[in-house]
């Protein structure tokens, strides 16, 4: 027995040192890495590059411009691309909550705008990208080094023929490549964007190859600084913490993208052993375990939030039909889980065609293929219009016909599908997600794990939460997120138990959190549904049993022209306030009626009985990162007593 524990004893003591030798490897790499790159900037010879072409199968061909400006025609879609295109080519950008705003003759990619914080060039480990005792938010710089417009641009380009998008396309890499050198800016301290500008930075070549005012050796330079962003991923994956999430497979597919357009092609210098060759093998392997690792058995992404579950979709499945046209296929398990991850978009979205952002959202794309200046972030039909063509499904045809250019650009062609399948109730219940559905009602409940097996990272305390939308109308809905680092106040307030539609007991947290630590929630409530089916959820959770002696069990009942919703508290709330909480969406009329209130939207009416004391007060929700508006909620008072709410819809 003792020798067993000494051998278990060293075993530990082993992996311990390993994992600090591995840390302090690490740090003596960057420390060395600063002084070279301080004393000769990272560069590459031209000369490799001087005959360098890219010999990849792509999405679009230039070969078939015509075609694509007949089909975008045909969709009515050419003018709203010319009109964003040319905002952009004017240098007015709405990103992240900005609303439209003039950014100057050149663009201030080491600048958030919002607040005019700018971040100096110098060594990207060495750069601090958050402050909390400032409001200045790293992802501004981010999002517009993204170079997520360029693809409008390309398009525009096409449709027109007009030159000026070319020449704004080589002014800005040209004029971003300067005043971002390598591994020497804020631009280089979160490999998931300089992966996600790598990818757009491609799509962009296919677009203006043949333009007459790009000359030889500006590609020279574009294909330089693609391929060292290749390397930088590479030495810069983003698969430290315990589990891996959205960032890493970012940086995965930057790599397969970049090998796939590199091809055969690599540099022979003293960095051989990080060519694109390499980037793809590994990428190939690695993606193929995310999906194992990431996504749930029944397709749900186990960071627990919808609109990473969107991120995270765009991003397999458009990197598959990438792979696919240069002969790359995937395991079957994996394609299994793709369309299930596509499944789920479906049954989220809800029948005015938005989708609900339960747990964190930050409108993060891969690419933006359509409406770059309107999409409304609540929108994932974008992915169904795709996912429909990719696995020949009329139900996503029809859910994402709105977005049929998406389908044009990653597909090459689209069906037309006017019939609508009706959709069902459905539990997702490895992901935590309940939906009920009838002919006038849908509710989604929230009650499961949080992200990543517990850790939280991008979860709310947001259990037997419920959105709630009748005719078409949202009438209660998810508060979202706000903003991450910028006011981390909000961040923690937009996270709490008392922004979600549930139960609150006095300033108890359903799963506590540190203030400070804004990616981190440890998992205390265990949500757990008892019975479903498809009229009736029933669940409970235990994110009170250790702080108060209460277990919160909630159950919701569909019926034909209304819904009830049961709160039941097990054990005894002494000297704890205790109520319901139900955000209503911005535009809800509330009149106060016996017994109860009427809700009015759009010339629905529903009535919500009560038989507890409730109180209406202003709240705040967000449809967007950064866009917080003005709204009301109900705070229903239980006096630890159990509490049923009825909803009746009304006739007009």
């Amino acid at each position: 027995m003792l020798y067993a524990d000494k051998k278990i004893i060293i075993r530990s003591l082993k992996l311990l040192s390993k994992k600090i030798g591995k840390k302090l490897k690490k740090k003596i790499y960057y420390i060395n890495r600063k002084i070279s790159v301080k004393r000769k900037p990272i560069n590459l010879e031209n000369i490799f590059f001087i005959s360098f072409r890219s010999n990849c199968s792509f999405l679009y061909n230039i070969i078939q411009k015509e075609q694509y400006v007949l089909e975008l025609n045909k969709l009515s879609a050419a003018e709203l691309i010319i009109i964003s295109a040319d905002k952009t080519c004017n240098h007015v950008f709405n990103l992240l909550g900005s609303d439209d705003r003039y950014l100057g003759g050149k663009l201030p990619w080491n600048k958030d705008f919002k607040t005019e914080f700018k971040w100096d060039n110098k060594f990207y480990k060495s750069i601090k990208t958050v402050n909390l005792y400032n409001n200045a938010d790293v992802k501004v710089p981010w999002e517009l080094s993204r170079f997520q417009h360029l693809f409008t641009i390309g398009k525009a380009y096409w449709i027109t023929n007009n030159e000026k998008y070319a020449v704004e396309f080589k002014e800005e890499v040209e004029d971003w490549s300067e005043k971002n050198p390598i591994e020497m800016s804020v631009n280089w301290t979160c490999t998931m964007d300089v992966a996600i500008r790598a990818i757009n930075l491609i799509c962009s070549y296919f677009f203006f190859v043949k333009s007459k005012n790009i000359c030889y050796e500006f590609w020279i330079k574009f294909n330089k600084l693609l391929y060292l962003h290749g390397r930088f991923i590479y030495k810069n994956l983003e698969n430290e913490a315990k589990y891996n999430g959205n960032h890493y497979l970012s940086d995965l597919a930057g790599l397969i993208w970049l090998g796939i357009y590199f091809g055969d092609f690599s540099v022979q210098d003293n960095e051989k052993r990080n060519n694109s060759k390499d980037w793809l093998k590994f990428g190939l392997v690695e993606f193929e375990k995310e999906m194992k690792n990431e996504i749930n058995e029944d397709g749900t992404d186990y960071e627990a939030s919808t609109a990473y579950h969107r991120l995270v979709a765009e991003i397999f499945l458009i990197t598959t039909k990438l792979c696919n046209i240069n002969d790359i296929n995937f395991s079957k398990d994996y394609m299994r889980k793709l369309e299930k991850m596509c499944e789920f978009i479906a049954d989220v979205t809800k029948p005015n065609g938005l989708s609900p952002i339960i747990g964190d959202g930050d409108d993060g794309r891969l690419l933006m293929l359509s409406y770059y200046s309107s999409w409304n972030k609540m929108d994932f039909r974008h992915i169904l219009a795709i996912a429909g063509e990719y696995f020949n499904r009329d139900d996503f045809r029809f859910l994402g016909k709105t977005y049929k250019e998406d389908a044009l650009w990653m597909i090459g062609s689209y069906k037309c599908i006017n019939k609508e399948t009706q959709q069902k109730s459905k539990a997702y219940s490895d992901g935590g997600y309940y939906i009920l559905r009838s002919n006038r009602i849908y509710c989604i409940i929230r009650c499961g794990e949080l992200s990543c097996r517990g850790e939280g990272g991008h979860s709310h305390n947001d259990q037997l939460s419920v959105e709630i939308n009748i005719d078409g109308e949202d009438f209660i809905v998810d508060p979202g997120t706000y903003v991450y680092t910028s006011d981390y106040k909000r961040r923690n307030l937009f996270r709490s138990t008392k922004m979600h539609n549930t139960l609150c007991i006095d300033k108890l947290e359903q799963n506590y959190f540190n203030d400070y630590d804004l990616f981190y929630m440890r998992e205390q409530s265990f949500g757990k549904c008892k019975f479903f089916n498809c009229t009736t959820f029933l669940g409970e959770h235990y994110g009170y049993k250790e702080k108060c002696g209460v277990i919160h069990e909630r159950k919701i009942d569909l019926e034909t022209t209304g819904f009830n919703i049961r709160d039941k508290l097990i054990g005894n709330v002494i000297n704890y306030k205790s109520y319901i909480n139900f955000i209503l969406d911005h535009g809800v009329e509330v009149k106060e009626k016996d017994n109860g209130i009427e809700l009015i939207k759009n010339s629905i009416r529903v009535f919500v009985k009560f038989d507890n004391p409730y109180l209406i007060e202003e709240a705040y929700f967000s449809q967007a990162y950064g866009k917080m508006i003005r709204t009301k909620r109900v705070l229903i008072n239980l006096n630890n007593e159990n509490a049923k709410v009825s909803f009746r819809i009304l006739d007009k």
